[in-house]
């Protein structure tokens, strides 16, 4: 199956060669979901684009979030306003654009006092004035018998009730991954696994960079001429700019967050329970298929990395703080069937504890003319590329024209029904219904021309290399499946099979192949380690 919307992993040695050979109006630097959000807003307003990443799309905060599209509520305590009436606006939009990747995921929050109650409801009905929520989606609020009924596994003898609004769940991967397909469908040049080494600079300007090619190791890196430079490197925003200025001062505060993985069996909830921790930070356990997974932690990080530390203090603070939530056989380590760890690349504020530093964003604009985009949140980052875009229009003396970023389906989106009814038609091509469940919320409306015949890995991993631009087996494994968090034993079952399609696709010898697969058995083995200390 191909589209309009395909990143051919087989041509990759002609985007390769496309990027040498043109001048393009704007060179975004960065494949997660702001760099591909700008450069699906870039392209949709007819500008030469290319797309360059030093890993694969969305390798790092892009798919390493709690996989929420937040409203924004719980930003209202902190007074953020512009940043709730955002998230409000944007939220409804993503809904449009890709129903199956905004799922609606009801949020029941925890109470153990009226007081808090009370606050809770207030706020909540601030939040639904300033965001223009519809009447359906608007909050309910429980009190103890309510929580019996709904969810029995929660504790209740402290509690007086609860607030019940609906949040949307989203697989944080394959939105990043619909925005810059739907890019590449509007004429942007994508390459990942490509890394910028250094911004050129003429006569004081950025006017493009050297990128050299990760994947092979081979050849000497080559420029990738653009009249504008975007830098939307997410946790690495601050080593970009320093190519541009040398003495560029930081501008982000790195925290991170980790989320443990739970078998749906031995956490039983229908909606995702929200709690305050020892500390009082907020915590949720989010049900998805036959798995809870809980989050969050919150603290400073020292640097950016793919696949930040997992400590023996983070898996203790969480799974200790929901023993005292849930009414199960208290959870132990063996209990965890899975765990991830991602970073947040906010806007630094001094003195202020990781959970209070603004979700904010910015645009920064370097001596150079690059302009930089910091901080923001997942939820609004189509406007934020919107701002950029019109940036980039300004910079290249053009009046700023409208994208129809918010009206145009990204790959998948164009349901043309309710979830739950285009759910059933999947589920009738002769799958179960976790099963069909599972691919209608990855693929959308793809699913049903892409599973019509048969399922599984294979097939997931052929469409993987030839649309998704799918390179290596970890990126169809985390990034495209999902199974390396939402699988029977981390799908390491899903390996070999997907690895024999991608290796005769990507012409990989057998060693290579091997080396796949056992890359990826080292990560889940790694990851779980931690378990045993």
């Amino acid at each position: 199956m191909t589209s309009n919307s395909a990143i051919d992993a087989t041509r990759r040695e002609q985007s390769l060669a496309t990027l040498q050979r043109e001048q393009f109006d704007v060179l975004v630097i960065g494949a997660g979901i702001t760099g591909c959000g700008v450069a699906r807003d870039a392209a949709m307003r007819g500008l030469r684009v290319a797309l360059v990443d030093a890993g694969d799309i969305g390798a790092a905060t892009s798919s390493r979030s709690a996989k929420l599209i937040h409203g924004g509520a719980r930003y209202l305590a902190q007074g953020q306003m512009t940043v709730v009436k955002e998230a409000a606006n944007e939220r409804r939009i993503i809904r449009k654009l890709a129903p199956h990747l905004s799922l609606t995921n009801p949020m029941v929050v925890l109470a153990r006092s009226k007081t808090a109650l009370a606050m809770l409801s207030s706020g909540l009905w601030t939040y639904e004035k300033l965001g223009h929520v519809d009447k359906k989606e608007r909050h309910v609020m429980w009190d103890k018998d309510d929580l019996k009924t709904n969810e029995p596994s929660v504790k209740r003898d402290d509690l007086v009730g609860a607030a019940v609004y609906p949040e949307y769940q989203t697989e944080d991967s394959r939105l990043t991954l619909a925005n810059a397909r739907s890019a590449a469908a509007h004429g942007a040049v994508v390459a990942t696994y490509a890394a910028v080494d250094t911004i050129v600079m003429k006569n004081g300007t950025a006017v493009g960079a050297m990128v050299r090619d990760v994947l092979s190791g081979k050849g000497e890196p080559f420029e990738v001429r653009a009249k504008v430079v975007v830098n939307a490197a997410g946790p690495w925003v601050d080593a970009v700019r320093k190519m541009e200025e040398r003495g560029a001062a930081n501008k982000l505060q790195l925290t991170k967050g980790i989320h443990l993985i739970f078998s749906r069996d031995r956490l039983p909830m229908e909606r995702t329970i929200c709690w305050s921790g020892p500390d009082k930070r907020g915590l949720f356990a989010v049900p998805r298929g036959r798995f809870v997974y809980m989050g969050t932690t919150d603290t400073f990080y020292p640097k950016p990395e793919y696949w930040p530390e997992i400590t023996r203090e983070d898996i203790d603070y969480l799974r200790d703080s929901a023993s005292t939530v849930f009414n199960v056989d208290p959870l132990t380590d063996a209990d965890i069937v899975g765990l991830w760890s991602g970073i947040r690349p906010l806007l630094g504020e001094e003195g202020k504890k990781p959970s209070e530093i603004s979700r904010r964003n910015e645009l920064l604009m370097g001596p150079g003319g690059m302009i930089s985009v910091a901080g923001g949140k997942l939820t609004s980052y189509r406007s934020m590329a919107e701002r950029v875009g019109d940036e980039c229009q300004k910079t290249l003396g053009m009046k700023p024209s409208a994208a129809a970023t918010d009206d145009e389906p990204l790959p998948g989106g164009d349901l043309g029904e309710p979830f739950e009814t285009f759910t059933a038609r999947v589920e009738a091509l002769g799958l179960s219904s976790v099963e069909a469940q599972r691919l209608a919320r990855l693929y959308g409306s793809e699913a049903l021309t892409l599973f019509s015949e048969k399922s599984g890995p294979a097939v997931e991993a052929e469409f993987a290399v030839k649309n998704e631009g799918a390179l290596t087996l970890e990126d169809y494994w985390v990034r495209r499946s999902a199974r390396s968090n939402f699988d029977d034993n981390g799908g390491m079952d899903a390996l070999e099979p997907a690895a024999e399609v991608m290796g005769n696709l990507l012409k990989w010898s057998e060693a290579e192949k091997n080396n796949q697969i056992e890359l990826c058995r080292k990560r889940r083995q790694k990851e779980m380690s931690i378990l045993n200390k």
